[in-house]
């Protein structure tokens, strides 16, 4: 993900099936960060090795989310990045409200020494 207006990230998320496409965040480093999710595909030809793999494809498995991380996950130690990953492995569906709320507590300050998670960043 970019500030570079030439940046197309989220129009492509989009052209290839995504759904519910949440883009910016309340969150310092972070606030160009993206979610979406595809629906998991109902028919799948071919074998499958595995009931991992076979639970993938199931009709009735969640959504798989995207997570577009901003160019500052390329510099910064802790970003939106760090409050969201959590939340979407525990498979907690995470959108606009979500993101909104993360507005309170969502400013590192860069502390000399960071104590993430240990912190107030990202804490309500």
């Amino acid at each position: 993900m970019s500030v570079d207006p030439d940046d197309v990230t989220r129009f492509a998320i989009g052209d290839l099936g995504a759904v519910d496409i949440t883009y910016g965040s309340a969150v310092l480093p972070g606030s160009l960060f993206l979610v979406a999710y595809f629906e998991r595909p109902s028919g799948v030809s071919g074998e499958m090795p595995g009931e991992a793999i076979s639970e993938l494809f199931s009709p009735h498995a969640s959504p798989i989310p995207i997570l577009g991380i901003p160019a500052c996950g390329m510099y910064a130690k802790t970003t939106v990045f760090d409050l969201v990953l959590p939340r979407v492995l525990a498979g907690e569906k995470i959108g606009r409200q979500e993101l909104a709320e993360l507005g309170h507590g969502g400013l590192c300050i860069k502390c000399e020494v960071c104590n993430y998670p240990v912190c107030p960043f990202g804490k309500c």
